[in-house]
């Protein structure tokens, strides 16, 4: 089957076509549609298998990082985006994309009805941080972005990645269940609860995540590709999880 991916663009995503990119290479078939394309026509995401929310700094980040984007997607897609997931398709958030994801409410979603439980706040270094990271990925986590993946070095660049909790209940709850899809491993850039670097919701369909995979691709992206000579891009293992998920489900 041809799996088609929606990558959502405009009012300040920036990392839209790196992400295009992404699921392209991974074997789908990917667009980049405006945000205001969905806003006035929910119903034009029942096109897609997949739906990607990028990087960036959607709506200047003015009244906080994703929080206005968030809002729109709440208010005008929600009965859309419930019916797409419960179908079996997938969604995920990158950085900014992540920080949307849990102000709609729809990461964690552990009580249902998209009530926000965790948030991402700025970093307790109080800088923005553009650096790479290590990371381990949870192999008893139900998510299927991540399913078989061990380790991987990504590169992060963000001022509020700061992973919090509403309640201990919450972060207890997420780790007897998995949600936890992986974290930093050794240098915690931005002080994030338990060194969380993405989660998933209890389907394992949606995924949200800080680092930015979509930026590794290719082993020339690493600052030590000449050195270590890596075979391809360490971020294009979660791509093809997430596309090859469709098909088996689908």
């Amino acid at each position: 089957m041809v799996v088609r991916a929606c990558v959502i663009g405009g009012y300040g995503i920036n990392a839209d076509c790196e992400l295009r990119d992404a699921f392209a290479m991974a074997g789908s078939e990917a667009a980049r549609v405006h945000v205001q394309d969905l806003l006035d026509r929910p119903s034009e995401i029942d096109r897609y298998h997949i739906l990607a929310f990028p990087g960036g700094f959607s709506f200047g980040d003015h009244l906080g990082s994703g929080r206005v984007l968030a809002a729109l997607f709440k208010r005008h897609l929600k009965e859309a985006l419930d019916r797409f997931v419960s179908s079996g398709r997938l969604v995920i958030g990158v950085c900014n994309g992540f920080q949307v994801l849990v102000k709609m409410g729809i990461l964690p979603n552990l009580r249902g009805g998209w009530t926000p439980e965790v948030s991402l706040i700025h970093n307790d270094t109080g800088l923005f941080e553009d650096s790479w990271v290590r990371l381990s990925f949870n192999r008893a986590s139900p998510c299927l972005w991540t399913r078989g993946l061990a380790e991987a070095e990504l590169p992060i660049r963000h001022g509020e990645g700061r992973f919090i909790v509403g309640s201990e209940e919450i972060m207890r709850r997420m780790e007897e269940s998995g949600l936890v899809a992986l974290r930093y491993e050794g240098r915690n850039p931005n002080g994030s609860l338990g060194a969380v670097a993405g989660i998933t919701d209890p389907s394992g369909r949606i995924l949200g995540l800080m680092p930015h995979p979509e930026a590794f691709l290719r082993p020339e992206q690493h600052p030590r590709w000449a050195r270590e000579r890596f075979e391809e891009g360490q971020g294009l293992a979660l791509f093809r999880n997430g596309v090859e998920a469709v098909r088996r489900n689908l």
